[in-house]
């Protein structure tokens, strides 16, 4: 039995190409290739738009995915969410034209445009107000003022919005990528234990990118200081170096604390520091 395992295709492919082959999932196939070849023989892989991927993980068409939250919510997809992966962040908002004032546009018959239907016709209803909607199928921004009074739509930057001199009203959700599965595979004594392995190594990935080992050498007098100015997943690992009266100190680091932890071990002693990428944290 195979795990159907759907990527998304596009801007997001890469991230999730990469991330996979850290796990040891390697994909291959030209860039039309809708279905790539894999070198584990218990995944069977397919590409699709993300908007698509969050309702064919709930029908069970495919067992687990990656998808943008957003799309999940929009659709009200029936799925896990099984890891935040953090990749491609954006805001979902409401914005109007800059020099318009909110309260005074909602409590007229407003229409409305966005791609995300259900998140923006929820939000309206929320608040009382009086709209027409229209579903955009791209370039949302460039409605107002002239064929819409708002649009919902996602930002990273808000510098498209900006330019076409929109301001932000609110802010309804954020969204980033995130490993999605269908419940019943999640269930299946077949299907579960494949789903949970891929799972702890791409977790393992993603704690390994944001921690980095470093290593240093140091007199035994000054072990106690060094050690204590590390900020470890568990406690350091001290040994006594070979033909010698040093010490040797290793620690996994989360990175942004490299720069500043690095001159205070050497105030406090430490020499010879290495700092060593990590691949996996398991």
């Amino acid at each position: 039995m195979k795990l159907k395992l759907v990527i998304p295709k596009g801007r997001i492919y890469e991230k999730v190409a990469q991330l996979l082959l850290e796990s040891g999932v390697r994909l291959t196939g030209s860039a039309r290739n809708y279905r790539p070849s894999v070198n584990d023989e218990s995944l069977e892989v397919k590409l699709l738009k993300s908007q698509n991927i969050p309702p064919l993980v709930s029908l069970g068409q495919h067992d687990i995915g990656f998808a943008g939250l957003d799309w999940v919510k929009e659709q009200n997809s029936e799925v896990e969410v099984l890891e935040d992966l953090g990749f491609d962040p954006v805001k979902i908002i409401a914005a109007i034209p800059d020099d318009w004032d909110w309260e005074a546009v909602k409590k007229r018959k407003i229409i409305a445009v966005s791609e995300y239907d259900n998140l923006c016709k929820a939000y309206l209803d929320d608040l009382g107000v009086n709209y027409t909607f229209v579903h955009s199928y791209g370039a949302t921004e460039v409605f107002p003022p002239e064929d819409a009074d708002l649009v919902v739509d996602n930002t990273s930057t808000g510098s498209t919005l900006i330019a076409n001199r929109l301001k932000i009203i609110d802010t309804i959700m954020t969204s980033s990528t995130c490993i999605i599965a269908n419940p019943k595979a999640l269930e299946d004594p077949n299907k579960k234990p494949i789903i949970e392995n891929l799972l702890l190594l791409i977790r393992s990935v993603m704690q390994g990118r944001q921690r980095v080992l470093l290593e240093m050498n140091c007199a035994e007098d000054r072990v106690d200081t060094i050690v204590s100015l590390l900020p470890a997943m568990h406690s350091p690992t001290v040994s006594k170096l070979y033909k010698s009266n040093g010490y040797s100190v290793k620690a996994a680091i989360k990175q942004e604390e490299v720069r500043e932890l690095i001159p205070k071990l050497i105030t406090a002693g430490a020499a010879d520091i290495l700092e060593t990428p990590i691949s996996k944290v398991v």
